[in-house]
């Protein structure tokens, strides 16, 4: 501490700007030796164009046209740099040019006294270029469509929530803010879980196939897998996924409420965790009882999850279930919700839920709509376990049919501290 205090201030700079472009020039200078044909700079030049951006930027001050004009100064040389390179029989890449460019930016950085943001330029610009092959590769596994998909995410949370108001609108105090919210929120535990049932396609089996078809969509993944589970005789397989994607959804739950409403989590999350542990755990271990390994995981391709018209649905639905949920409290009480609860069960839950958590207020509301949370995802495991009886084979469907009616008379249990 004494020997920082006792360097000047430029001094501390310099050495900042030196060891930052060192570390661009040295990851340059490795690539060059391996790469073993030509490639601009290396661990001197690096440092030289990190120093003259810092010292342009000190001499500069607030006026920016030194180093405008230096800027582009550097970037000419960086073209004859690519023009020579143009010129050789291998392919040409900007990448060691574009380094250059931001040396050159991180020791102006420093010289203005953004110590942070020149130090993760740096550090995200050496990730990025060490991990060549492992991103070349990504982008390979990568379909265009699916950059199509990411942008459709990017719209949903980038342009279209940030416009909306955040205030309360109507009698039914609807917020549109929250609403989309609510939207963005399930579109982002269903798109986490489409990526990796992607990236993950063809390896860990039908296990890792049901437990993130689970996060997507615990419905969608129990009718697929009686629907497989009809022409493969492994009854114990195919029924321990089921149960194993049906427990995830407790998990989905307790991280929506987690997001929209601390007090329905204070009194579900435990439940749910452990309702999840339990139906995944006698899931994981029903399947390995199987007379043969586990097959891949053929016929679980996801779907886009994000297909614009099913979020400006579900935002509709999730609006219609908010004002029915009102109503009901405020005009039925606790035994009108519980009958809403259980019948929402038989179609999506998610508008039905995320509805009760905008909902709830009071203590006795918070109560309210726990039990009814309860009932709901009870309801709906009894449905799915219907399904996968008429869809499966008889044994699968059989055995799917008892775990979940199990996994919902087990899910009603918080019901009893929750009535008192």
């Amino acid at each position: 501490m004494g020997l920082y205090q006792s360097l000047p201030p430029e001094a501390v700079k310099i050495v900042l700007v030196l060891f930052l472009s060192f570390l661009i020039g040295l990851e340059r200078q490795e690539r060059k030796a391996n790469n073993g044909s030509y490639l601009f700079g290396g661990v001197r030049t690096f440092p030289l164009i990190g120093l003259i951006g810092y010292s342009l930027a000190l001499i500069a001050g607030n006026n920016y046209l030194p180093l405008t004009i230096g800027f582009l100064a550097v970037a000419g040389f960086l073209m004859l740099s690519f023009w020579h390179k143009l010129s050789q029989p291998e392919t040409a890449g900007v990448t060691t040019e574009m380094s250059g460019l931001a040396t050159f930016l991180v020791g102006a950085l420093v010289s203005y006294g953004h110590f942070w943001t020149a130090t993760a330029l740096c550090v995200a610009g050496l990730l990025l270029l060490d991990l060549k092959v492992g991103l070349e590769s990504l982008a390979k596994r990568i379909a265009p469509h699916e950059i199509y998909t990411f942008a459709k995410f990017l719209f949903l949370t980038g342009v279209i929530l940030p416009i909306l108001p955040n205030q309360q609108y109507g009698p039914y105090h609807i917020n549109p803010f929250k609403t989309w919210l609510v939207v963005v929120a399930i579109s982002a535990i269903s798109y986490t879980s489409y990526v990796l049932q992607k990236l993950t396609k063809g390896e860990g089996g039908l296990v890792v196939a049901a437990l993130l078809g689970g996060a997507y969509s615990s419905t969608v993944t129990t009718v697929v897998l009686a629907r497989k589970g009809k022409v493969v005789d492994q009854p114990r397989l195919y029924s321990g996924c089921i149960l194993m994607a049906c427990g995830v959804m407790y998990l989905r739950l307790a991280i929506l409420l987690a997001l929209f409403n601390r007090q329905l989590m204070g009194l579900l999350a435990v439940p749910f965790l452990v309702l999840a542990a339990l139906a995944v755990g006698a899931g994981w271990l029903w399947s390995r009882l199987a007379k043969s390994a586990a097959p891949a995981s053929d016929g679980l391709e996801p779907k886009n999850p994000l297909e614009l018209g099913t979020a400006f649905l579900f935002a509709l639905l999730f609006l219609v279930m908010l004002v029915v949920t009102q109503l009901a409290v405020t005009y039925l009480g606790r035994a009108g919700v519980d009958t809403l609860a259980a019948i929402m069960g038989v179609t999506d839950v998610d508008p039905f839920i995320m509805g009760l958590t905008q909902t709830a207020a009071s203590l006795a509301a918070v109560k309210i709509a726990a039990g009814a949370i309860v009932i709901a995802a009870a309801s709906n495991n009894v449905v799915k376990g219907i399904y996968a009886r008429s869809l499966a084979g008889k044994k699968t469907g059989a055995q799917s049919l008892v775990f979940l009616l199990a996994l919902a008379v087990a899910g009603l249990v918080p019901l009893f501290w929750l009535m008192r």
